[in-house]
């Protein structure tokens, strides 16, 4: 990965404006510095609930961070309500060029290394310090978890290990490129070359993504959200994406060393298909759940890893019951490992 620097140049924070989600919930504008595209923003909302419980005073300002995945953003509701009901302060961030953030003149998602992000991570941070908060849990899905966790592992050489990040919550992140994608087959090194000289070049693609199809209303699933900033039929992936996320996953194999304590939730089964079939409710459709699992113990020196029956890859747009299992677990498994003080360094669950 590239050197980073000073990580809050050239920021602007923009006022509190409703949000496109209703009542309680509010977005932020950050802005960055402009790239090869032109101007570049991320939006952090926060949702406030008028009837939310405060955090008694005796204990550390809890708040919670969120962050997406690929073709994502922001819009499950139900998580913002599950720590609201903890008295836990919750917040959520569109990376640049993904969903309130991303801008006309922008390549959705592009990405050319997981460092650009570190710009609207470190802001995000900075404000919610600045409200009070001083224990934050990062909860990051798929390739919103290999980002946060690359971003903790730099941060300790950018701040001197001076973080409010007490605890990570990790649904299906992404730590290893899945066996169906036909790209897999290059090696590191050529594929890094055909980044660098045809770096917007489109994966080839094998069909419709059906796991999406599995997810919205409007075609087999339960949840309405924005099909232009989350594509129903499937995004597209760029070599220059796949190339930097290969580089990132690379680093986690090679071992993070992350001393905050780690919650990796992934499904317990992983579903290869090519055709519509009612197990796309029940599996990971989009990456290898052994292979997280498997990956997941070149965290840190604190992490659990739960597999959830019939888990779908974004672990909260499954089904009703599986929903509940998942926040049962992470209730507890934060109430246990999240608290003011994180475990001794070594100690693994």
């Amino acid at each position: 990965m590239r050197p980073y620097s000073d990580p809050m140049a050239g920021l602007a924070f923009g006022s509190p404006e409703p949000d496109m989600l209703g009542a309680g919930y509010q977005a932020l504008t950050i802005d960055l510095p402009d790239d090869a595209e032109g101007a570049v923003v991320a939006t952090l909302v926060r949702f406030r609930p008028a009837d939310s419980p405060p955090p008694p005073q005796a204990a550390p300002a809890r708040a919670v961070l969120y962050l997406h995945g690929l073709s994502d953003y922001f819009h499950q509701r139900e998580l913002a309500e599950f720590y609201a009901a903890r008295g836990e302060h919750f917040y959520a961030l569109d990376l640049r060029k993904y969903g309130r953030s991303l801008r006309p003149h922008q390549t959705p998602w592009r990405m050319s290394d997981v460092t650009d992000y570190y710009p609207e991570l470190d802001a995000a941070v900075q404000f919610i310090t600045a409200e009070g908060h001083d224990h934050l849990v990062i909860n990051a899905h798929s390739t919103g978890g290999l980002i946060a966790l690359l971003w903790l592992h730099d941060r300790r050489t950018r701040t001197g290990n001076v973080s409010p990040v007490r605890a990570v919550v990790l649904n299906s992140p992404f730590l290893d490129v899945p066996a169906s994608w036909a790209i897999r087959a290059l090696a590191p090194r050529p594929l890094a070359l055909l980044a660098k000289n045809r770096p917007m070049m489109v994966l080839p693609s094998v069909g419709p993504s059906y796991y999406q199809l599995s997810t919205h209303r409007s075609e087999r699933g339960d949840w309405d959200f924005v099909p232009a900033w989350k594509p129903v039929t499937g995004g597209t992936v760029r070599v220059e994406w796949l190339a930097a996320a290969q580089r990132a996953i690379a680093t986690a194999h090679a071992g993070l060393g992350l001393e905050v304590p780690i919650l990796v939730l992934c499904s317990a089964r992983t579903i290869r298909t090519r055709q519509w079939t009612d197990e796309l409710f029940s599996g990971d459709a989009v990456l290898d759940s052994d292979a997280i699992a498997r990956w997941s113990t070149r965290l840190g020196t604190h992490v659990t890893c739960i597999r959830i029956r019939g888990g779908m890859h974004d672990l909260l747009l499954s089904k009703p019951p599986v929903r509940e299992r998942v926040f049962a677990e992470v209730a507890r498994w934060t109430d246990a490992y999240a608290g003011e003080q994180s475990p001794p360094a070594g100690s693994v669950n």
